[in-house]
Protein backbone atom coordinates (compact mmCIF):
# COMPACT_ATOMS: atom_id res chain seq x y z
CA UNK A 1 0.00 0.00 0.00
CA UNK A 2 1.32 3.40 -0.97
CA UNK A 3 1.90 6.26 1.46
CA UNK A 4 -1.27 8.13 0.43
CA UNK A 5 -3.36 4.98 0.76
CA UNK A 6 -1.97 4.37 4.23
CA UNK A 7 -2.86 7.96 5.11
CA UNK A 8 -6.46 7.49 3.90
CA UNK A 9 -6.81 4.18 5.74
CA UNK A 10 -5.55 5.83 8.93
CA UNK A 11 -8.04 8.69 8.56
CA UNK A 12 -10.84 6.15 8.17
CA UNK A 13 -9.74 4.15 11.23
CA UNK A 14 -9.63 7.29 13.37
CA UNK A 15 -13.03 8.53 12.20
CA UNK A 16 -15.95 8.41 14.61
CA UNK A 17 -18.48 7.68 11.85
CA UNK A 18 -19.86 4.26 11.00
CA UNK A 19 -18.27 2.27 8.20
CA UNK A 20 -20.36 0.98 5.29
CA UNK A 21 -21.39 -2.62 5.96
CA UNK A 22 -22.81 -3.12 2.46
CA UNK A 23 -20.95 -1.59 -0.50
CA UNK A 24 -22.37 -1.51 -4.01
CA UNK A 25 -20.51 -0.79 -7.24
CA UNK A 26 -21.97 0.28 -10.60
CA UNK A 27 -19.88 -0.38 -13.72
CA UNK A 28 -20.64 -1.05 -17.38
CA UNK A 29 -20.13 -3.94 -19.77
CA UNK A 30 -17.58 -1.78 -21.61
CA UNK A 31 -15.60 -1.41 -18.39
CA UNK A 32 -15.23 -5.19 -18.26
CA UNK A 33 -13.83 -5.26 -21.80
CA UNK A 34 -10.82 -3.21 -20.69
CA UNK A 35 -7.54 -5.02 -20.07
CA UNK A 36 -7.18 -5.96 -16.41
CA UNK A 37 -10.85 -5.21 -15.60
CA UNK A 38 -11.50 -8.52 -13.85
CA UNK A 39 -8.29 -8.26 -11.86
CA UNK A 40 -9.42 -4.81 -10.67
CA UNK A 41 -12.78 -6.29 -9.69
CA UNK A 42 -11.02 -9.00 -7.67
CA UNK A 43 -8.94 -6.30 -5.97
CA UNK A 44 -12.09 -4.28 -5.30
CA UNK A 45 -13.61 -7.22 -3.42
CA UNK A 46 -10.50 -7.47 -1.24
CA UNK A 47 -10.58 -3.72 -0.50
CA UNK A 48 -14.30 -3.74 0.28
CA UNK A 49 -14.12 -6.69 2.68
CA UNK A 50 -11.63 -4.79 4.80
CA UNK A 51 -14.67 -2.75 5.89
CA UNK A 52 -17.88 -4.39 4.67
CA UNK A 53 -19.52 -7.79 5.01
CA UNK A 54 -21.48 -7.64 1.75
CA UNK A 55 -20.69 -6.38 -1.76
CA UNK A 56 -23.10 -5.95 -4.64
CA UNK A 57 -21.95 -5.22 -8.18
CA UNK A 58 -24.26 -4.07 -10.95
CA UNK A 59 -23.00 -4.33 -14.52
CA UNK A 60 -24.98 -1.99 -16.75
CA UNK A 61 -25.51 -3.65 -20.14
CA UNK A 62 -26.57 -2.00 -23.41
CA UNK A 63 -26.33 -5.12 -25.56
CA UNK A 64 -28.36 -8.00 -24.12
CA UNK A 65 -26.43 -10.44 -26.29
CA UNK A 66 -23.37 -9.77 -24.11
CA UNK A 67 -25.03 -11.11 -20.95
CA UNK A 68 -24.22 -14.86 -21.35
CA UNK A 69 -20.50 -14.23 -21.95
CA UNK A 70 -20.28 -11.76 -19.06
CA UNK A 71 -22.07 -14.20 -16.81
CA UNK A 72 -19.65 -17.01 -17.63
CA UNK A 73 -16.68 -14.77 -16.86
CA UNK A 74 -18.14 -13.44 -13.62
CA UNK A 75 -19.19 -16.86 -12.34
CA UNK A 76 -15.56 -17.99 -12.50
CA UNK A 77 -13.97 -14.84 -11.09
CA UNK A 78 -11.37 -15.33 -8.37
CA UNK A 79 -13.25 -13.81 -5.43
CA UNK A 80 -12.54 -13.91 -1.67
CA UNK A 81 -16.15 -14.88 -0.83
CA UNK A 82 -19.03 -16.82 -2.33
CA UNK A 83 -20.44 -15.16 -5.47
CA UNK A 84 -24.04 -15.20 -6.74
CA UNK A 85 -24.56 -13.92 -10.29
CA UNK A 86 -28.01 -12.94 -11.58
CA UNK A 87 -29.16 -11.86 -15.03
CA UNK A 88 -32.26 -10.06 -16.33
CA UNK A 89 -34.38 -13.22 -16.44
CA UNK A 90 -33.61 -14.40 -12.90
CA UNK A 91 -36.38 -14.02 -10.34
CA UNK A 92 -34.83 -15.88 -7.42
CA UNK A 93 -33.11 -14.03 -4.60
CA UNK A 94 -29.34 -13.99 -4.41
CA UNK A 95 -28.05 -14.35 -0.86
CA UNK A 96 -24.26 -14.45 -0.90
CA UNK A 97 -21.54 -12.13 0.41
CA UNK A 98 -20.84 -11.06 -3.20
CA UNK A 99 -23.82 -10.53 -5.47
CA UNK A 100 -23.47 -9.53 -9.11
CA UNK A 101 -26.32 -8.39 -11.34
CA UNK A 102 -25.79 -8.22 -15.09
CA UNK A 103 -28.25 -5.91 -16.85
CA UNK A 104 -30.66 -6.47 -13.97
CA UNK A 105 -32.29 -3.06 -14.04
CA UNK A 106 -34.17 -1.77 -11.03
CA UNK A 107 -37.39 -1.26 -12.99
CA UNK A 108 -37.21 -4.82 -14.31
CA UNK A 109 -36.49 -6.22 -10.84
CA UNK A 110 -39.36 -4.27 -9.23
CA UNK A 111 -41.80 -5.18 -12.00
CA UNK A 112 -40.88 -8.86 -11.61
CA UNK A 113 -41.51 -8.65 -7.85
CA UNK A 114 -44.93 -7.04 -8.40
CA UNK A 115 -45.83 -9.67 -11.03
CA UNK A 116 -44.93 -12.47 -8.62
CA UNK A 117 -47.08 -10.92 -5.89
CA UNK A 118 -49.97 -10.51 -8.34
CA UNK A 119 -49.67 -14.18 -9.33
CA UNK A 120 -49.83 -15.21 -5.67
CA UNK A 121 -52.92 -13.05 -5.11
CA UNK A 122 -54.61 -14.54 -8.17
CA UNK A 123 -53.80 -18.07 -6.95
CA UNK A 124 -55.38 -17.27 -3.58
CA UNK A 125 -52.08 -17.65 -1.74
CA UNK A 126 -51.86 -14.02 -0.64
CA UNK A 127 -54.34 -11.44 0.60
CA UNK A 128 -53.84 -8.08 -1.20
CA UNK A 129 -54.09 -6.36 2.20
CA UNK A 130 -51.01 -8.30 3.32
CA UNK A 131 -48.79 -6.68 0.67
CA UNK A 132 -46.44 -4.20 2.34
CA UNK A 133 -42.79 -3.11 2.06
CA UNK A 134 -41.51 -6.35 3.55
CA UNK A 135 -43.53 -8.47 1.12
CA UNK A 136 -42.13 -6.57 -1.84
CA UNK A 137 -38.58 -6.91 -0.53
CA UNK A 138 -39.06 -10.66 -0.15
CA UNK A 139 -39.45 -10.87 -3.92
CA UNK A 140 -36.54 -8.66 -4.99
CA UNK A 141 -33.47 -10.39 -6.39
CA UNK A 142 -31.20 -8.19 -4.25
CA UNK A 143 -33.29 -7.40 -1.15
CA UNK A 144 -30.81 -5.75 1.20
CA UNK A 145 -30.02 -2.03 1.08
CA UNK A 146 -26.46 -0.88 0.33
CA UNK A 147 -24.97 1.73 2.65
CA UNK A 148 -22.64 3.08 -0.01
CA UNK A 149 -23.07 3.01 -3.81
CA UNK A 150 -19.99 3.81 -5.90
CA UNK A 151 -20.45 4.82 -9.53
CA UNK A 152 -17.35 5.13 -11.70
CA UNK A 153 -16.88 7.20 -14.82
CA UNK A 154 -19.85 9.58 -14.68
CA UNK A 155 -22.14 11.51 -12.37
CA UNK A 156 -25.31 9.63 -13.10
CA UNK A 157 -26.85 6.54 -11.59
CA UNK A 158 -27.92 3.66 -13.79
CA UNK A 159 -31.26 1.90 -13.50
CA UNK A 160 -30.01 -0.05 -10.52
CA UNK A 161 -31.51 -1.16 -7.20
CA UNK A 162 -34.18 1.56 -7.33
CA UNK A 163 -35.99 0.25 -4.26
CA UNK A 164 -32.93 -0.71 -2.24
CA UNK A 165 -30.75 2.37 -2.75
CA UNK A 166 -33.33 5.03 -1.86
CA UNK A 167 -31.49 5.83 1.40
CA UNK A 168 -27.99 4.84 0.27
CA UNK A 169 -25.10 7.27 0.18
CA UNK A 170 -24.10 7.80 -3.46
CA UNK A 171 -20.50 8.42 -4.41
CA UNK A 172 -19.65 9.44 -7.98
CA UNK A 173 -16.10 9.48 -9.26
CA UNK A 174 -14.91 10.62 -12.68
CA UNK A 175 -12.21 7.96 -12.51
CA UNK A 176 -12.94 5.28 -15.12
CA UNK A 177 -12.97 1.65 -14.04
CA UNK A 178 -9.73 0.88 -15.89
CA UNK A 179 -7.97 3.48 -13.72
CA UNK A 180 -9.76 2.74 -10.44
CA UNK A 181 -7.33 2.06 -7.60
CA UNK A 182 -7.48 1.39 -3.89
CA UNK A 183 -7.00 5.10 -3.16
CA UNK A 184 -10.21 5.80 -5.08
CA UNK A 185 -12.09 3.24 -3.03
CA UNK A 186 -10.68 4.63 0.21
CA UNK A 187 -11.76 8.14 -0.81
CA UNK A 188 -15.30 6.82 -1.22
CA UNK A 189 -15.24 5.21 2.24
CA UNK A 190 -13.81 8.37 3.80
CA UNK A 191 -16.53 10.46 2.15
CA UNK A 192 -19.14 8.04 3.48
CA UNK A 193 -17.76 8.41 7.01
CA UNK A 194 -17.91 12.20 6.71
CA UNK A 195 -21.56 12.28 5.75
CA UNK A 196 -24.47 12.51 8.16
CA UNK A 197 -26.98 9.92 7.01
CA UNK A 198 -30.61 11.12 7.09
CA UNK A 199 -32.49 8.06 5.77
CA UNK A 200 -34.99 10.30 4.02
CA UNK A 201 -35.58 12.57 7.02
Amino acid sequence: MGLYERYLALRIRRHDGDLPDHVALVITERDLLERGAYETLTDFFAWAFEYATRVTVYVSVLDGAAVPALRRELETIDAPREVAVRGPDDRTQADAPIRIGIGLGGKHEFTSAVRTLAERVEAGELDPEAIDDERVEEHLVFPSEPDLVIKTGAERLSDFMIWQSVYSELYFTDVNWRDFRKRDFLRAVREYCNRSRRYGR
